[in-house]
C-alpha cells in the first residue's frame, strides 16, 4: 500500500440520542470521496472511539467498509490500552475484510516507558498480519514515542508503513523524518503542521480539518506536490487560523460544528462531549467564510 496523501480521520455522527446515525455517516463519506482525498481513517480520535463499545466499533467498520465498497483507503484505529485487547480488536477488524491498514495508537492511560512500548509493538506486529501505522499523538496519552523506539520497530517489521506523527514538535517530526523517513511514510498529524511535515520529506497527512475542509486540505497536498509552494503556503496560513479558531473549544465539538457550518450533518457529539450553539456555528461559518472562501 501506497502511504500518502491526505486521509480523514473522520468523525462518528451520533443523533440527539447518543445512537450512531449511520444515514448521516454515509452522507459525509460520500462528501469526503468527491473531495478527492486519499482515503478515510476510520476510529481514530476524530471518531470519538473512546466513548464506543466495542461492539459499535465493530458495526462502524463494517458499515464504513461496506459503503465506501473500495471508492477510497479505508485505515481503521485498533489501539487499545492493553496489548491483549489491540491484538483481539486489530484480527476482529480484519476478519471484516476491506480494510487496507490498521494505525495503532500507543497505549493510553498507564505511560509506558521505552523498553515497554517495543515490547507493545513487537508482539503486535508479530501476530497481526497486516499493514499498520504507528500512531503518537502526547496529547491524548500523556507521553511521546522516542524516535530510538520508532526507528528499532521500522527497521525489524517491514509491514510497518507509516507513522502518524500528532506531537506537534517539529524536532520530533524532522528527526523521525531524518531516521525513518526513506523505509516508511511520516504523516502529519496536526493541521498546523502539514506543509513543514512534507517540506521535511513527509508524505502527506492524517489531520481534523479535512472533515470539514477536505477540498481545502487536497489542495495544500497538491500544490506542494506540484511546485506551487507560495500557493501551498498560503493555504496552510488560512488553515492555521482556522485551527486556531477551534483549539478554543473542544475539538470534538468543533469539528462537528465546523461541518455543520458547511451544512454537512456530522450529528451530534456523545456525551460526555456536548454540540456547540448556534452563536458557535455561526462564528465557525464566518471563519470558514474569511478562511477557505467557503459557504
Amino acid at each position: 500500500m501506497e502511504l500518502k496523501g491526505i486521509y480523514v480521520p473522520h468523525v462518528t455522527p451520533f443523533d440527539k440520542d447518543g445512537k450512531i446515525d449511520y444515514n448521516s455517516l454515509n452522507e459525509c463519506i460520500d462528501f469526503w470521496i468527491k473531495s478527492n482525498v486519499d482515503g478515510l481513517v476510520t476510529l481514530g480520535s476524530n471518531g470519538e472511539f473512546p466513548y464506543l463499545t466495542y461492539e459499535e466499533k465493530i458495526s462502524v467498520v463494517r458499515e464504513v467498509v461496506n459503503y465506501v465498497n473500495g471508492r477510497t483507503k479505508v485505515i481503521v484505529g485498533t489501539g487499545a490500552p492493553s496489548t491483549y485487547e489491540t491484538i483481539k480488536f486489530s484480527k476482529d477488524v480484519l476478519d471484516i475484510g476491506g480494510i487496507d491498514a490498521l494505525i495503532i495508537v500507543t497505549p493510553y492511560y498507564f505511560p509506558l516507558s521505552s523498553h515497554e512500548l517495543v515490547v507493545h509493538y513487537s508482539e503486535i506486529l508479530n501476530k497481526i498480519d497486516a499493514p499498520i501505522l504507528l500512531y503518537d499523538v502526547p496529547k491524548f496519552t500523556g507521553y511521546s514515542m522516542d524516535v530510538n523506539v520508532i526507528e528499532k520497530l521500522v527497521d525489524e517489521y517491514s509491514n510497518i508503513i507509516g507513522i502518524k506523527d500528532s506531537t506537534g514538535n517539529m524536532i520530533h517530526i524532522s528527526e523521525t523524518i531524518r531516521t525513518v523517513g526513506k523505509k516508511i511514510s511520516v504523516l502529519a498529524g496536526t493541521a498546523d503542521y502539514i506543509l513543514p511535515t512534507l517540506i521535511l520529506g513527509g508524505r502527506g497527512a492524517i489531520v481534523a480539518v479535512a472533515n470539514f475542509i477536505p477540498e481545502v486540505t487536497v489542495k495544500l497536498y497538491k500544490s506542494f506536490i506540484e511546485g506551487r509552494y507560495e500557493e501551498a503556503a498560503k493555504i496552510q496560513l488560512n488553515i492555521n487560523a482556522i485551527w486556531n479558531a477551534i483549539r478554543r473549544y473542544n475539538q470534538l465539538s468543533a469539528v462537528k460544528a465546523c461541518m455543520i457550518a458547511r451544512n454537512i450533518n456530522a450529528g451530534y457529539p456523545r456525551k460526555p462531549s456536548v454540540q456547540l450553539n448556534l452563536e458557535d456555528i455561526k462564528y465557525f461559518k464566518n471563519i470558514l467564510l474569511k478562511y477557505a472562501n467557503i459557504n
